[in-house]
């Protein structure tokens, strides 16, 4: 191989190389320019916006209760489906029972009474209780629990929401405080 081969060899590779990147850099442009799409978040506010409730010897609220869901400016179509979010806070009313916090579910009815579905593919609105103090709930306590469920779209479309019926799973338990002597003397 003599000189001039490698130079035009490296030339060419050169111009190879720079080609490719040219192309790569416009494909990545015009991508970037189809994806620009404007996603507009949707809130939408429940009122009233504390709802006090009871659920056996535990009471409690559904506090700042909001439906968010995320839809394409250009087609108006929804592109997150909706989803409610909140905070769910319980205390233990008693003196002699403590409560075991396992999961919660939402039901979302009409101003029937009938629950509104949601789509087949959405997941059921289902949240498990998880706290930094554990999941037992004594007499006295007070716990809060961070919502981020699904919402049925027809209830943002004009079927009327008129109730949410919180369901909770917990395991109640009495609570005792008891006491023992036990006779000791100091060895001298």
């Amino acid at each position: 191989m003599n000189r001039r081969t490698v130079n035009r060899r490296t030339v060419s590779l050169g111009m190879t190389m720079a080609f490719l990147v040219l192309t790569v850099a416009a494909c990545s442009e015009q991508q970037q320019g189809t994806a620009t799409s404007q996603i507009e978040e949707k809130t939408f506010t429940v009122k009233p916006a504390t709802s006090s409730l009871r659920v056996g010897f535990l009471t409690g609220q559904l506090a700042d209760l909001k439906v968010v869901e995320s839809v394409d400016q250009q087609t108006r179509e929804v592109v997150t489906a909706p989803r409610l979010r909140g905070t769910l806070k319980l205390k233990n009313e008693t003196s002699d029972q403590t409560a075991r916090m396992i999961s919660g579910s939402l039901e979302f009815l009409d101003a029937d009474g009938k629950p509104i579905p949601l789509a087949a593919e959405r997941e059921a609105p289902r949240f498990t209780f998880y706290s930094y103090s554990g999941d037992r709930l004594d007499p006295g306590m007070e716990s809060s629990q961070n919502l981020d469920v699904s919402f049925p779209a027809a209830a943002v479309n004009g079927r009327r929401l008129a109730d949410i019926r919180v369901k909770l799973n917990y395991i109640p338990d009495p609570y005792r405080a008891d006491s023992a002597t036990v006779s000791v003397s100091l060895a001298q």
